[in-house]
């Protein structure tokens, strides 16, 4: 025992012991020992199996002057900050002590083929490898304990190998504690837990690529329900004409109302239009002037552009609704136009007339203001008794009565 003396050199200790033939044990712990690995042999007596070089100087390059046959040895409290690999070749080794010294993570047993228990408590080690105990099998005790563990995906790994050992930890559970991250300071290590998700980087990518597949699913089907992409289109074109207005003729920005309503009908109730509808409105007293997309329409401009100058100059908007009229595109276009009118101006500009019933599967989906249109708002039905027509069309005056500049 020649501990807290003032010895430097762990070669000299060494050559001073290599004819003892006899000596087991032997402490060298609180001097001052050091080895810098320059190239000088070490040369222990044979018969050394236990060596306590703790509270010394030894850095890494310890594992190179170590007694072949040794099966106890103490490095604690030393500055060791790694077990070099293919260095040590000590086969008899069993108990080995590095508590206390500078090491990141678990040494590897590469060297160390017999080793049975370790002790690594008070290090750096941050995260400890997982796969200790396969590159170890002997090990029976690991004292791992009082270590700045950082609680992540990766300490998980750890904590179920702890879990699968069945007690090899030594200390477990209250020497296993959280000091990373902040917000988990002080919580056990058995408490810890994250869910598979969080952890797996192959299950999170594939989660997030089918809920991302999911959602482009989800729009494109509300989309192609909803009709999404035929509104941007017109609205588009509505941008675009009121810009073109704009530019050509800026000081008639303001539309003057030149029609008491725009007519708004398929193509298929033109008989009625034409037979019933304008001649009534158009001739007697409080004559009304319409607008007919055949006779008003100015050649040269898009049909979207006739459409939208004729609304924007006519107080109201007459839509003659029936099951043809919901099968007519161009229908579909004057009504969107007009609700814009309607919802731009604040204006209670629409006129519904009902000429024939419509049944609410006949709608398509694309056509939800027409229904939210029918649900909420007044319309006048065409009557099929002659004695009630006259009602009608006074109503229908009424409703469009207005004094044109």
């Amino acid at each position: 025992i020649l501990q807290r003396n003032k010895f430097e050199s762990l070669p000299k200790v060494s050559f001073m012991t290599s004819r003892m033939k006899s000596l087991k044990y032997l402490d060298m712990s609180n001097n001052l020992l050091r080895h810098d690995g320059a190239d000088v042999q070490c040369q222990w007596a044979e018969s050394l199996t236990e060596l306590d070089l703790s509270s010394n100087q030894l850095a890494d390059a310890v594992f190179e002057c170590l007694p072949a046959n040794i099966k106890r040895l103490d490095l604690q409290n030393n500055q060791i900050s790694s077990v070099p690999k293919g260095i040590a070749d000590l086969k008899s080794l069993e108990e080995l002590n590095l508590a206390s010294n500078r090491l990141a993570d678990l040494p590897g047993c590469s060297g160390f083929t017999s080793l049975r228990f370790l002790n690594v408590e008070m290090n750096s080690i941050l995260t400890p490898s997982a796969d200790f105990f396969q590159s170890c099998p002997r090990v029976r005790e690991l004292q791992a304990g009082h270590n700045p563990f950082k609680c992540s995906c990766e300490l998980q790994d750890f904590i179920q190998v702890e879990r699968q050992s069945g007690g090899k930890l030594f200390g477990w559970p209250a020497a296993y504690v959280c000091e990373y991250p902040e917000g988990l300071r002080g919580m056990e290590l058995k408490d810890f837990h994250l869910s598979e998700l969080a952890c797996n980087t192959t299950l999170l990518l594939v989660t997030a690529l089918l809920l991302t597949l999911v959602l482009v699913a989800i729009v494109a089907f509300l989309c192609i329900y909803l009709d999404v992409p035929w509104y941007v289109r017109m609205t588009w074109q509505w941008t675009q004409t009121k810009r073109r207005a704009w530019h050509n003729h800026p000081k008639e920005q303001e539309a003057v109302l030149q029609f008491h309503a725009f007519i708004s009908y398929s193509e298929r109730d033109s008989l009625w239009v034409k037979n019933e509808l304008i001649p009534n409105l158009e001739k007697g007293e409080g004559c009304v002037q319409l607008c007919q997309h055949e006779r008003n329409f100015i050649p040269g401009k898009s049909i979207v552009e006739n459409i939208i100058n004729c609304i924007e100059k006519s107080y109201k908007s007459i839509f003659v609704l029936s099951p043809n009229f919901v099968q007519s595109e161009w229908c579909h276009y004057e009504l969107y136009f007009a609700h814009h009118k309607l919802f731009s101006e604040n204006s209670d500009s629409l006129i519904l007339i009902l000429l024939e019933p419509i049944p609410p599967y006949v709608i398509p989906a694309r056509y939800h203001k027409l229904k939210a249109l029918m649900a909420k708002r007044t319309y006048l039905e065409w009557p099929k008794e002659r004695s009630k027509r006259a009602l009608f069309w006074a109503n229908l005056r009424a409703a469009i009565s207005i004094n044109l500049p």
